[in-house]
């Protein structure tokens, strides 16, 4: 199951993003269950994360979600999981 997790940075959280940014890659590759992922950007400015996980379920996204150290170290002032469908690509 695909799911998409977008997360919106807090406002003026750039340096708890850059903090943990090493801490978040290694979680992205030791897990093994993310398809892609990447920064939101406003300009050239890091706001948030896209996420499309490959995971067996919604509850299973959620541990996911739930462990990342970006979430872990408060970086995030939403996160939404939505069940996605890849067409293309």
């Amino acid at each position: 199951m695909l799911i998409a997790l977008i997360a919106r940075d807090k406002a003026g959280a750039l340096q708890t993003r850059l903090d943990n940014r090493s801490a978040h890659l290694a979680y992205i590759e030791e897990t093994g269950v993310v398809a892609q992922a990447g920064p939101l950007l406003d300009g050239d400015a890091m706001t948030g994360s896209l996420i499309v996980l490959d995971v067996d379920d919604l509850a299973a996204a959620q541990l996911w979600a739930d462990n990342d150290p970006y979430a872990k170290a408060g970086l995030f002032d939403s996160v939404e999981l939505i069940a996605w469908k890849k067409v293309v690509g």
